[in-house]
C-alpha cells in the first residue's frame, strides 16, 4: 500500500479513491503502508480592521503560528465558560489504529501532509480519537474561520425563541436601518441564513479583484459597522430567495442583527445561551471589527474539545439543561438542504453545509471542520492550516478521511 505522500502527488480523483480505500482498510483491518506574525496586539479601530487582510498573505509558517494566536494579534471579545464542565469520556480506540500499527502510521502521515493541527473523533459522546500537531495542544485555542457562521445561525434561532427577533421572515432593515434604501430592501432573516439575498457577490479568495478581497481592503467609516458600510454599495442580481451565492459579509450582517436585537455582544450572548450552561471546558474568543462588533461570519478561537462539544450540542438537539435553546424544528431545518449549491449530494441549510446522507458540517478556511453525523452519533473535528484557503485536493482528502472514519464505525457496529 502506498504512502499518503505519494497519493497526494497524484491527481485529486486518483488520490481520493486511493486514500479512501487505503484509510478504510487501515481502520477496518489494520493493514497499512510501508509564530504568530510580528506585530503588537491591536485595539479595536480602523487600523485593526484593515490589518485583517494580512492573514490571506501569510506564509505557511506564519499561518501555523498565527492561527493559534489570532486573539493575541487582533482585538477580540471573551466568550466565558461556566463553572461546570461537560466531561467527554474516553472510549475505546478506533479499530485499526493500535499504537505503532500500520493504521496509526498512515494516519500520522495524513496529519503531517495535510497540516492538521488537531483531529478529534467523538462517537456516542465518547472520544475515540484525539491527535495534536503543529504546536497545538489541548489547552490552546485555534481559530475557526467560517465555522463561526454555524454558531451565529444558532444564535439567530435563540434570539427568535427569546422574542428578540420577530421571525425568519422579518426584514433585515427592521434591525439594521442603515440598509434602508439599498439593495437589501426586502431581504429577510431567512434570506441571509440561506445566503439567497440575490445580491451580486464573488467570494474567490485567490482572485485579487473579487468582492471578498475588495472587502478585506475596505476602509470603514468611523462609527459604522464595517459590513453594513460595505454592503450598502452592492447591487442586486436576482430576486431574493431565488439564487444561492456564498457571502461571508451577510453572515456578518446576521451577527450585527443579533447584536441589535439582543443589545448584547455576540460573545456575551453565546456565553449565556451555550458556552457556559452547556459546559464548555475553556474560555473562547471572538474577533471584532473597528467598532467592537464580533464578525458573525468568522473567527471564534476555541480548544479542540470545545469545538467537539459544539458538534455534540447539535447531536443533543440544542438542549441545555433539558431546555431547547432554539425554537422547535429549528435545528432540523438548519441542517437540512434549503438550497442546492450545484454539488451532487450536498446543499446549504441555515449556515450549515448539508449532505444528502443526513450528516452536516460547519466549515472554515484552511481546513477547519466540525462534521456531525446523527445516524452514527458521530462528531469529527479538524483544525489545521492547508496550503490553500479552500477546496481542491485538501478538501477532497479531508472528505475521504471522514468517510473512512464512518466506514470504520460501521464495520465495528457490524462486528466485522
Amino acid at each position: 500500500m502506498q504512502s499518503l505522500r505519494s497519493l497526494t502527488a497524484r491527481s485529486p480523483s486518483v488520490a481520493t479513491r486511493c486514500l479512501a480505500s487505503s484509510l478504510a482498510l487501515a481502520f477496518l483491518t489494520g493493514c497499512g503502508t510501508s509564530a504568530a506574525p510580528t506585530g503588537s496586539t491591536l485595539t479595536p479601530g480602523i487600523d485593526a480592521f484593515s490589518r485583517g487582510a494580512e492573514v490571506l498573505a501569510w506564509t505557511q509558517a506564519q499561518r501555523v503560528r498565527g492561527f493559534q494566536k489570532m486573539d493575541s494579534i487582533f482585538p477580540s471579545n471573551l466568550i466565558r465558560r461556566g463553572s461546570a464542565v461537560r466531561e467527554l469520556a474516553v472510549g475505546t480506540p478506533l479499530p485499526g489504529l493500535a499504537a505503532g500499527g500500520d493504521g496509526e502510521r498512515m494516519l500520522n502521515e495524513f496529519i503531517a501532509s495535510q497540516q492538521v493541527a488537531g483531529l478529534l473523533v467523538i462517537q456516542d459522546g465518547r472520544i475515540r480519537l484525539e491527535r495534536y500537531a503543529l504546536g497545538f495542544t489541548a489547552s490552546s485555542r485555534w481559530t475557526s474561520f467560517s465555522v463561526a457562521k454555524s454558531l451565529t445561525s444558532v444564535l439567530v434561532g435563540a434570539a427568535i425563541k427569546d422574542g428578540q427577533i420577530a421571525g425568519l421572515d422579518a426584514f433585515v432593515t427592521q434591525y439594521i436601518p442603515e440598509l434602508r434604501g439599498t439593495a437589501y430592501e426586502g431581504v429577510t432573516v431567512r434570506h441571509l441564513l440561506t445566503m439567497t439575498s440575490g445580491i451580486a457577490w464573488n467570494e474567490n479568495y485567490t482572485d485579487p479583484n473579487s468582492d471578498i478581497i475588495r472587502f478585506s481592503r475596505y476602509q470603514p467609516v468611523p462609527g459604522l459597522d464595517a459590513n453594513v458600510g460595505f454592503v450598502r454599495t452592492l447591487r442586486r442580481e436576482a430576486p431574493a430567495g431565488t439564487r444561492w451565492v456564498y457571502k461571508t459579509p451577510e453572515t456578518n450582517l446576521l451577527g450585527t442583527l443579533v447584536i441589535a436585537a439582543t443589545g448584547k455582544p455576540l460573545a456575551t450572548y453565546l456565553s449565556e445561551k451555550i458556552w457556559a450552561p452547556y459546559g464548555m471546558d475553556r474560555d473562547a474568543t471572538w474577533l471584532v471589527d473597528h467598532i467592537g462588533h464580533e464578525q458573525g461570519g468568522c473567527c471564534i478561537q476555541a480548544s479542540l474539545r470545545d469545538f467537539g462539544r459544539i458538534g455534540q450540542f447539535m447531536l443533543d438537539g440544542g438542549l441545555v439543561n433539558g431546555q431547547s435553546v432554539v425554537p422547535a424544528g429549528w435545528l432540523e431545518a438548519s441542517t437540512r438542504k434549503q438550497f442546492d449549491i450545484g454539488v451532487a449530494g450536498s446543499g446549504y441549510g441555515y449556515q450549515w453545509w448539508t449532505n444528502d446522507t443526513g450528516s452536516f458540517e460547519a466549515r472554515g478556511l484552511y481546513g477547519q471542520l466540525v462534521h456531525v453525523d446523527p445516524a452514527r452519533k458521530l462528531v469529527v473535528v479538524i483544525t489545521g492550516s492547508w496550503g490553500i484557503p479552500s477546496g481542491g485536493e485538501p478538501q477532497t482528502l479531508q472528505r475521504a478521511l471522514v468517510a473512512s472514519l464512518a466506514a470504520a464505525l460501521d464495520s465495528e457496529a457490524a462486528g466485522r
